[in-house]
């Protein structure tokens, strides 16, 4: 099944690739990978903002690294010329989780991220990951996540 198809499946539209909020680029293409820049947690509604462990949940935080991998799709299918279908697979993300000193459960929150992947692209979704704790993110919102795509 296309990648295209299981998104839809899923409910899923990628939105239009977001723009760069300072001076860098949203992706960087080598060969046949991709760099995408760190996507924040920005929904249809707007940015998710909040702290894990103070003024949000696993759940919530796990909503939020969500919405990072659909814009980290979105960035894939921008550099692909907008053909997802050339995405190969996904090799790694660095999520960072805006969470207060003693909450311990980063992984947990990008699993969001994670288990989107793997259901929207199956083992291609698999991937290498970290999740590190940040004092805080950018606009204040409550997850960031880069990312590295092979695409053909």
């Amino acid at each position: 099944m296309s990648i295209s198809n299981r998104l839809s499946e899923l409910g899923v539209t990628l939105p239009d690739a977001p723009a760069p909020a300072a001076n860098y680029v949203p992706f960087v293409k080598t060969g046949n990978i991709v760099y995408i820049s760190g996507q924040i947690s920005n929904g249809p509604d707007g940015l998710i903002l909040g702290k894990l462990g103070d003024t949000m949940d696993v759940a919530a935080g796990a909503a939020a690294a969500k919405t990072c991998a659909i814009s980290l799709l979105a960035q894939v299918k921008a550099a692909c010329g907008g053909d997802i279908e050339r995405l190969v697979r996904v090799v790694k993300l660095t999520g960072f989780v805006n969470s207060t000193a003693d909450f311990t459960d980063q992984p947990k929150v990008i699993n969001g991220a994670s288990d989107f992947l793997v259901e929207a692209l199956g083992d291609a979704g698999r991937h290498a990951r970290s999740a590190v704790s940040a004092a805080s993110l950018p606009l204040g919102v409550a997850v960031e996540i880069e990312g590295i795509f092979e695409i053909k």
